[in-house]
């Protein structure tokens, strides 16, 4: 593989694993999930959009727009949030590794659990569409690739996690503790683990904001050192929205923050 090429793949690989995982940056509670209650309102509303930009150095290679949609759509004559993740290249990395993803779910607007999720990947030469329909009560997901039976009757796609994650009950987190979320990805059902490492104040574009940290598990290989670990920042309010994410890949680190935030139901740094 060309150096640049190579250069650019590792970029947007690892855009790729924050867009898809933005999902899961907030907090992945598998192991709480059952215990823990979603809060009277959600931590999101319709008209909700961030926008994030993702940095190798000072150079801008990527950027992703998540939004809260509404939705005319209903299954099992429930109303649905329609949730949207787009994730592009930027111009000069377009040249190396063009990367045009969109990513859709639709969400109980009640439970906050998928009944819909959809799609479209479109990196270089290589083009893909998914669909998935989830059916909680019998713990199955009928994808384009077969049908699938989870552990649980709470099975996410990547993008409905994050949300369900964000408006959770998490006042009784401790540092050192580690959770897991069950989410639906291609061609199976796996799991993330996610250790919650404590609070900290860090500076960002919207200002300076109280945080909670957490620390992913990610797998060496081609993008990633041994020992590189990556971590996230997500704000200590209502919102419970990720402002950065920091990671060291193989030739030096990668960087992704928020540039934007439109529509919150809370104020930053306010409760909720």
């Amino acid at each position: 593989m060309p150096q640049a090429f190579w250069f650019a793949f590792c970029i947007t690989s690892t855009m790729k694993r924050w867009i898809l995982g933005l999902v899961l940056l907030t907090h992945s509670l598998t192991a709480y999930t059952q215990n823990l209650p979603l809060k009277p309102v959600p931590a999101f509303k319709e008209g909700e959009v961030l926008k994030y930009k993702l940095r190798y150095g000072f150079i801008t290679a990527a950027d992703a727009t998540i939004k809260v949609l509404p939705s005319d759509l209903k299954f099992d004559g429930k109303p649905t949030y329609r949730l949207n993740v787009d994730a592009k290249t930027s111009n000069s990395f377009d040249l190396l590794y063009k990367v045009r993803d969109r990513y859709d779910s639709y969400v109980d607007k009640t439970t906050l659990t998928p009944y819909f999720y959809q799609e479209n990947i479109r990196e270089a030469s290589y083009r893909r569409q998914d669909k998935a329909r989830f059916y909680q009560d019998s713990k199955k997901v009928v994808a384009s690739q077969g049908t699938f039976t989870g552990p649980t009757n709470q099975t996410f796609d990547l993008v409905s996690a994050y949300y369900f994650a964000r408006s959770l009950d998490i006042s009784k987190l401790k540092v050192g503790d580690s959770f897991k979320l069950n989410y639906f990805l291609q061609d199976e059902i796996s799991d993330l683990e996610i250790q919650y490492v404590g609070k900290e104040v860090i500076k960002t574009k919207l200002g300076t904001i109280r945080c909670l940290k957490f620390s992913p598990s990610i797998k060496p290989g081609r993008i990633f050192k041994k020992d590189s670990k990556l971590y996230l920042w997500i704000t200590d309010d209502g919102n419970r929205v990720p402002v950065k994410a920091q990671v060291e890949i193989l030739v030096g680190s990668v960087t992704m923050e928020m540039v934007s935030a439109e529509g919150l139901r809370y104020p930053i740094g306010s409760g909720s």
